[in-house]
């Protein structure tokens, strides 16, 4: 006889003991469930609803990862249609199916120039793992052991992903992140040259070039360039296509490979299918993660097939074989190829970011409005403060986490990022109405209103 066993269903819990048990129970290192006490229960498209009852337009999309929003009709058709073939739901790295159409669906998806030569491998399912193979990928390939990455730079939390992130704060604990040599990143608000404008991305290109040629500039030959198209953690800031242009150039003639961290970037978010099409570089390899896994985990490293020199297991992981990822990766890709999402993202961001740009001429607490796409930051700063060289006033980040109170408190969903987390991030999913663009905004404008005007009591 066979006993079948009905699976558990959670009971409806008052959110605030589940928010107490996470704090008990849960590690220090939470981040997302500081930022918004609330308690999930439901969600569809851009729509999150609480324990409470409460609905929020969500403009985090986890982190980017929900390009067509929460519970898309096609990916859960996807993940239905998968779970009822019967299909085995971990095979670590054997060929299935559902890997071989994800695949093709990926390379249908990639730039011509850069997908027609390509191989992938698939990685642990975060793109903390993907950019790691990248590395050991680019090392095993060349011999040389070091790595060219900029400043503000965020590429995940292991160790290798670590040591080419920027961020101190996350790298100061810690014995050693690497052998890495931190170049400057262009960033108009904050020049790290102090002269903003074309005349900085020059300098920053020239700076590269001359560093690495200097034969006493202390920089040994290293494996790899790793940068990102958009920087987002570190604020939202678009790399001028010039520049990029000239990053490749510069690794071309130096026979250094030229690594794209596409983790946040990829899948329409920034108006084209990956960042890098925007200025037309063909990298020689992609670390993807986030929307390819349509909500799931999954993540890749997309390289030249002429670095494939690895050895059988030189990279491994136990989680590479996420089938239902993949058949609702695939379904994702081309939902969004096919339905114009890549064009929408572009013309509704800059829709956005036009409005933004108005409301900054209206609040002075607005240092700053940048993006590509659905990628959107504002830099809050604070207007009584010192300019620097080119004219920016200072962060505040005091403020900035007064807004993202002020926007949850009016059903709104927006993180923090940047160098001193003063910038408030809008990642919105692709398939965004024209009616939630507005409200977003309204509910935005109206919290940077509120939390300016409220007094801040001295410490």
């Amino acid at each position: 006889m066979t006993l079948t066993v009905e699976p558990a269903v959670p009971a409806q819990v008052p959110g605030d003991a589940i928010l107490r048990r996470q704090r008990i129970r849960e590690s220090a290192a939470r981040t997302y469930a500081r930022s918004f006490p609330i308690v999930p229960v439901r969600a569809h498209g851009m729509t999150v609803e609480g324990a409470d009852g409460r609905r929020y337009l969500d403009c985090l999309s986890g982190a980017g990862t929900l390009a067509l929003g929460h519970n898309h009709p096609v990916v859960l058709a996807a993940i239905r249609r998968t779970l009822d073939s019967g299909a085995p739901l971990h095979l670590l790295d054997l060929a299935t199916a559902e890997k071989d159409d994800f695949t093709s669906a990926l390379f249908e998806s990639l730039p011509r120039e850069f997908g027609e030569r390509a191989r992938v491998h698939f990685c642990g399912p975060a793109g903390t793992d993907a950019v790691e193979a990248a590395l050991k990928l680019m090392q095993t390939a060349t011999g040389r052991r070091g790595a060219l990455a900029f400043t503000g730079a965020y590429h995940g939390m292991t160790a290798g992903a670590l040591g080419v992130t920027g961020s101190v704060a996350v790298k100061a604990p810690l014995p050693s992140t690497g052998e890495v040599t931190r170049l400057p990143y262009p960033y108009p608000y904050r020049c790290p040259f102090g002269v903003g404008g074309p005349a900085a991305e020059e300098l920053a290109a020239t700076y590269t070039q001359r560093l690495l040629d200097d034969p006493s500039g202390g920089v040994v030959q290293p494996a790899a360039m790793i940068l990102e198209a958009v920087q987002g953690e570190g604020g939202v800031v678009p790399a001028p296509d010039d520049w990029l242009r000239e990053m490749r150039r510069i690794t071309a003639e130096r026979g250094i490979p030229l690594i794209v961290d596409e983790v946040q970037t990829g899948v329409g978010r920034t108006g084209a299918m990956w960042a890098v099409e925007h200025s037309g570089i063909v990298p020689d390899a992609m670390v993807l993660s986030k929307a390819i896994g349509g909500s799931l985990p999954l993540a890749v490293v997309v390289y030249r097939e002429d670095y494939d020199g690895w050895r059988p297991g030189a990279h491994t992981g136990t989680f590479r074989g996420n089938t239902l990822a993949m058949a609702a990766g695939a379904a994702t890709l081309r939902y969004v190829r096919a339905h114009g999402l890549v064009e929408r993202a572009a013309v509704v961001g800059e829709r956005m970011a036009a409005r933004l740009r108005a409301l900054a001429g209206e609040l002075p607490v607005i240092g700053d409005v940048r993006g590509r796409g659905l990628m959107l930051g504002v830099e809050l700063v604070d207007p009584a403060g010192e300019v620097d060289a080119c004219g920016s006033l200072p962060a505040d980040p005091a403020l900035a986490v007064r807004v993202r109170e002020a926007c949850l408190a009016r059903g709104l969903i927006v993180e923090l990022g940047g160098r001193h987390d003063a910038v408030l991030r809008l990642l919105p999913p692709l398939t965004i109405t024209d009616e939630q663009a507005a409200a977003v905004l309204d509910r935005l404008s109206d919290a940077i209103h509120a939390a300016a005007a409220t007094p801040v009591s001295p410490a």
